[in-house]
């Protein structure tokens, strides 16, 4: 299960990595910062490690404020592993998807752990090449830690703090295989065949701040 996790991550599904890694300077560490994720099976609340991984947690807000995951989806989820989305939206009956920004620098090396209810950011076998996806944890995966099946493994930069029922939900729903529509390094749109899809659309209906932690 896990050496498939990293074959299709290595996949256009993951991130467009055409763009260089991009040279911005990782922010000065600052307090956490809290988000809400609104899904159609519920809302779960996430708080981002500014400290531990201040440019992974600022790219991710950067997308946030945009309004990038608003009407995005769960695109992949695999019970026992993880769920994963933040890239693609849905276009008529299709998955396309979503342009980004430059990949960012792999913060993984932060001392941050890929435990139960930690968020991370997927990507390609590139190491730097993250840009918009994540994943949430539904288990310990320390494979996916530095030194792991992945060497340079898979930047953490938060965790669930209210809402790990909903992330169950989401684990729960049926999947099989669908066609998806990637960027390639063109720009151009790419029919590939995707496994792991929820046949029902888990929609990112919104991303928000919120202001403290709620708890």
């Amino acid at each position: 299960m896990k050496t498939k996790f990293v074959r299709t991550l290595s996949l256009a599904l993951a991130t467009c990595v055409a763009w260089s890694c991009s040279n911005k300077e990782a922010p000065k560490p600052s307090e956490p910062a809290f988000v809400a994720i609104e899904t159609s099976m519920g809302t779960i609340t996430v708080e981002l490690d500014t400290a531990k991984a201040p440019l992974t947690a600022e790219n991710f807000l950067d997308y946030v404020d945009g309004g990038h995951y608003d009407g995005t989806l769960f695109h992949r989820v695999m019970d026992d592993f993880m769920i994963q989305g933040g890239g693609f939206t849905k276009v008529g009956t299709e998955y396309a998807e979503k342009a980004t920004r430059a990949p960012i620098k792999n913060e993984a090396s932060n001392g941050l752990r890929n435990f139960r209810g930690t968020v991370a950011m997927a990507r390609t076998d590139d190491p730097h090449s993250a840009t918009s996806q994540f994943f949430i944890n539904l288990k310990d995966n320390g494979g996916l830690n530095p030194g792991g099946f992945s060497p340079a493994g898979y930047a953490v930069f938060g965790k669930v703090i209210e809402g790990m029922d909903v992330v169950d939900k989401i684990r729960a729903v049926k999947t099989g295989t669908r066609i998806m529509k990637s960027l390639s390094p063109s720009g151009d749109f790419v029919d590939a065949p995707a496994k792991d899809v929820p046949l029902e659309d888990v929609v990112i209906i919104s991303v928000k701040r919120v202001e403290a932690n709620p708890s």
